[in-house]
């Protein structure tokens, strides 16, 4: 079977993870989905592209414009009955399928529901990477469950990418239109700095004279909690924000052994 591969990125890491990404368009939004992709591109190649709704559903409707355009196979899944979810189980039974195939290092699940935590358990089970995307919302189950975890809010489009000039519409044809607005992405929430988690994650990665490699520092980040990300505070990578908290940490940029490179290590203030 597949080796595990570290799903930990630094700023000068490439990754070549061959990954099936199964959407669950009942609890997705179609506006992050350009971030999304790009986000997966730094762990690897997105192999399979699959999402799973009634496309027939007023509420897919958003998903439908973007199908084509970013190459997504769509899943019909027709309700079968009130109360039950047949999307859960149709894309659970594909990823059972695909897991056989041996043909992929991981899976990405866009979702923010935490029945695919079991899924999510499974896959790791067999030495794969899991990848989770999913709203603040989701339950710390599903979070926990994948090697990492990314909040689809921060991947939405930054507010000057989604500014249009409005439109105004005649009067009359506001009022006759019946058009149903599409939902928009959840705003993000900005979490308090966890210092003592971080600190602790700095212990147990610094070498015995206190100094740790960013990329095993953040290695250890994800290792303990998997929702762990940067752009939650407002830095765009790892590295930006252990240089602007001068309060906790000293840096130091040092030469990479065979290249002109240089690698960012840190130890506690």
């Amino acid at each position: 079977m597949t080796t595990p591969r570290s799903t930990t990125k630094n700023d000068t890491e490439e990754s070549g993870l061959k990954l099936a990404v199964l959407i669950d368009a009942d609890n997705a939004q179609a506006a992050v989905i350009e971030g999304l992709l790009a986000e997966i591109a730094r762990f690897g190649e997105a192999t399979v592209k699959r999402i799973y709704g009634d496309f027939t559903a007023p509420t897919s409707a958003s998903w439908k414009k973007v199908l084509q355009r970013y190459a997504i196979k769509p899943v019909q899944q027709f309700a079968y009955s009130t109360g039950k979810n047949a999307t859960d189980s149709t894309l659970i039974i594909d990823a059972m399928d695909l897991l056989y195939t041996r043909k992929f290092d991981g899976f990405c699940l866009v979702t923010s529901d935490s029945d695919f935590t079991g899924l999510a358990m499974r896959v790791r089970e067999e030495g794969l990477t899991v990848l989770g995307f999913g709203e603040q919302k989701t339950p710390a189950a599903f979070r926990n469950a994948c090697h990492k975890f990314i909040f689809t809010e921060v991947l939405r489009p930054t507010p000057r990418d989604e500014v249009e000039t409005p439109v105004e519409k005649p009067a009359r044809a506001r009022k006759i239109s019946n058009t149903t607005p599409s939902p928009q992405p959840a705003k993000l929430a900005t979490p308090s700095f966890p210092k003592k988690f971080v600190l602790a994650a700095l212990e147990q990665s610094h070498d015995d004279a206190g100094w740790a490699n960013i990329a095993m520092f953040g290695s250890y980040l994800t290792k303990l909690q998997p929702d762990f990300d940067s752009r939650l505070y407002g830095f765009k990578k790892l590295s930006d924000l252990v240089k602007a908290k001068t309060d906790l940490f000293v840096t130091e940029e040092r030469p990479m052994a065979g290249s002109n490179q240089k690698v960012l290590y840190l130890r506690a203030r």
